[in-house]
């Protein structure tokens, strides 16, 4: 595996004084129905080494968890239609901002937990607030995912939802490929990004987050849904 940076991204980032390599693994595309630990062995088993960290994105480990769902299988009710209209869309993700989308949060995190969420982002945007709405209605919702203008096939015609019990997922692939080394589920975009389980602490995660600040495995057609943290040399 060559460590090289995917288009426009830089391979190390410095941060607390350490400088990491963030390593992008290039993938065929992940399907449903597809086997995440046969995956895993396929492509990160022979370039992980002990030390490393190996994070993968939320989206792989929900396809192959069946939480992938073609738009056209999903009836959005005339509340997620309102809903939807005012979110803020951005090139970097759809979020909640198509019917589909937000009506998939209020299945997947309960209509009135959405509502409240939606009424107090209301309020505390007109006081130049943001970021309420997600942070009441939870991981859950943060991490459903509709097409953007760069989703590869076949899914920019679904809607992805966030994967489930995450932190077994890591600890899981941490087991599986034998070494010392961590893993985490990650939902990094250009705007951000979130550690949705890990085999760290904390701090850990939060060093994490700082290190793939600027989403290293990028946001369109890369087809690099793992990647390798390592100590640069």
């Amino acid at each position: 595996m060559s460590e090289e940076a995917n288009a426009g991204k830089a391979l190390t980032r410095t941060v607390e004084g350490t400088s990491y390599a963030r390593i992008p693994i290039r993938t065929r595309v992940v399907m449903p129905g597809d086997d995440l630990d046969a995956f895993i062995l396929e492509y990160a088993k022979d370039a992980v080494q002990p030390g490393d960290l190996l994070f993968v994105t939320e989206k792989i480990v929900a396809i192959t968890q069946g939480r992938s769902f073609k738009l056209d299988s999903i009836k959005p009710r005339k509340l997620a239609l309102f809903l939807s209209k005012y979110v803020t869309r951005t090139p970097y993700g759809i979020g909640l901002g198509m019917p589909e989308t937000m009506e998939m949060a209020l299945r997947e995190c309960g209509t009135p937990r959405i509502l409240f969420a939606a009424a107090v982002s209301a309020v505390t945007k007109a006081f130049g607030r943001k970021g309420d709405f997600y942070r009441i209605a939870g991981d859950k919702a943060r991490a459903i995912d509709g097409p953007t203008k760069g989703t590869i096939p076949p899914y920019n015609q679904a809607v992805v939802l966030g994967p489930e019990r995450p932190r077994e997922v890591a600890a899981r692939l941490k087991a599986l490929l034998g070494i010392d080394l961590e893993v985490a589920v990650v939902d990094i975009n250009d705007l951000g990004g979130n550690i949705l389980g890990s085999t760290m602490d904390k701090a850990g995660e939060k060093r994490l987050v700082a290190i793939l600040k600027d989403n290293p495995l990028g946001q369109g057609h890369e087809s690099t849904p793992l990647g390798i943290v390592r100590a640069a040399a």
